[in-house]
Formats: C-alpha cells, sequence, structure tokens
C-alpha cells in the first residue's frame, strides 16, 4: 500500500470510529455529533457565502501575518547570520525572547490594537517569525567555509557570493521554516479569533459553542483542519519544486 493510499485509509477509519463512538452511546450524541452529521453540516456550510467570507478573513491574517514574518526573518537572519558580532550580540535576546508564548501577548494586542484583524497579525508574525528567523540562522551557519573562501578568491563581491554561495545552502533551511511558520500562523490566526473575536473561522466557532449549535462547531473545526491539510500540501509541493535539485528532494523522488 502507497503513502497515499494508507493515509485515505487511517482517515476513514478515524471517521468510523468517530460514527460509531456516539451511535454506541460511548459518549453522548450531543456532545460529540456522529461524523455523517458533521460532514453534512460542512458540506452545508460550503454553498453559503458568509462562511466562505469567514475563510477569507482567516486566510487573509493568514496571508499577511505569514508574509510579513517570513520577509521580515530572511532579512535579519542573513543579516545576523553573515556577522559574527551581530550573532553574539542578538543571542541572548533572542533566546529570550523565542520562548514567549504568542498567546500570553493576546492582552498586550487587545489594549493596542483592540479586536480588530491587526491583533491577530501580531500575534500570527510573533509565532511565526521565530520559526523562519532560526533556520535562516542555521542556514546561514551551514555555509561551506571552503566554497566561501573560494568565492572570495574568484573575486565575488558580498552580492554574488550571497547569490551563489550563501542563498543555495539557506534555501532548504529557509523552506523548512516556512512550511512550520505556514502551520504555527494558521494556529494563531485562529487562537486569535476565538479568543479575541476578530473576524474568522475563529470567531465562528465561538459564536456556535456559545449558543449550542454543536454540529456547526465541529463541522467549522473540521474546516480549519481541512485548510491546514491544503496548505502543508501546498506548501510540500513549493518545496519540492524550488528544492528539485536538493539532495532530500532527489531521494525522495528514487524512493
Amino acid at each position: 500500500m502507497t503513502g497515499p493510499v494508507l493515509g485515505i485509509t487511517g482517515i476513514l477509519l478515524f471517521l468510523l470510529a468517530w460514527e460509531l463512538t456516539p451511535r454506541l452511546g460511548i459518549v453522548q450524541e450531543r456532545f460529540l455529533p456522529p461524523a455523517s452529521t458533521v460532514l453534512k453540516t460542512l458540506v452545508d456550510y460550503l454553498g453559503q457565502p458568509a462562511f466562505w467570507g469567514d475563510v477569507g478573513e482567516t486566510m487573509l491574517a493568514w496571508t499577511i501575518g505569514l508574509g510579513v514574518s517570513v520577509v521580515s526573518a530572511v532579512i535579519l537572519g542573513l543579516l545576523i547570520g553573515s556577522s559574527s558580532f551581530l550573532s553574539k550580540a542578538t543571542y541572548t535576546t533572542i533566546e529570550f525572547l523565542r520562548p514567549i508564548p504568542s498567546v500570553a501577548l493576546i492582552p498586550l494586542a487587545v489594549l493596542l490594537l483592540g479586536v480588530k484583524i491587526e491583533s491577530s497579525l501580531l500575534l500570527i508574525i510573533y509565532a511565526s517569525f521565530w520559526q523562519v528567523l532560526l533556520q535562516v540562522l542555521y542556514g546561514v551557519a551551514d555555509v561551506d567555509p571552503v566554497a566561501d573562501n573560494t568565492a572570495r578568491s574568484y573575486g565575488l563581491g558580498l552580492f554574488a557570493r550571497a547569490r551563489y554561495v550563501v542563498w543555495p545552502t539557506v534555501l532548504p533551511y529557509l523552506m523548512t521554516g516556512i512550511r512550520l511558520a505556514s502551520a504555527v500562523a494558521l494556529i494563531l490566526a485562529i487562537t486569535a479569533e476565538l479568543v479575541i473575536g476578530s473576524p474568522g473561522l475563529g470567531y465562528q466557532i465561538a459564536l456556535t459553542q456559545s449558543g449550542g449549535a454543536v454540529p456547526e462547531m465541529y463541522a467549522l473545526i473540521v474546516a480549519t483542519g481541512v485548510i491546514g491539510i491544503i496548505i502543508n500540501l501546498v506548501m510540500r509541493f513549493l518545496e519540492r519544486k524550488l528544492l528539485s535539485w536538493h539532495s532530500s528532494i532527489r531521494s525522495e523522488v528514487v524512493a
């Protein structure tokens, strides 16, 4: 059985277990509706413009937050990683700020920006930034000094060395960071909408929960999971396209 077949089989077994759990009375249906009921509700949602509006709000925050975090992390990572002085000067600061949970910034975000998309962006950018920055720093540190010295001996300038020596080494690390950051950005987007109340799927999940619309709540939760799967598949596709020359991707193709 191939990987995709195993994956689909796992999903079907999970849905079967979900369907049987409330049907057999293990969990009351008012707390956990059967999978068929939830999937039917999700299909009904797909025909509602309001649902797609909520999806658009969530994906807008995800896109802006991820884009800002990636650009800023790449620029700062290349600058810091290329300078031993900056690496030593910022090491303690990075290690202090990185472990702070983004959700701990929710009171600050609400106080400064209110219950708007800007609050969600603050949390998304903060959480995603570190995922990309650390990978870029690892990539710069992994540059082969022999290759760098060879480029210097051939008279390549700073930007030429960055393009032909540093960037090919950093790119695999960067793509890993972006893939990790894309998942983190979605998690923080939904979390911010749930807690802060900014528009999006998370806010609708909170509304359905408070209103006792349990099947609708589960349907929205499943929708966020499907979006996460789609994002991961897209990121893996881009990673394979951009790193088709890299040994890790070639080994996957051969396997």
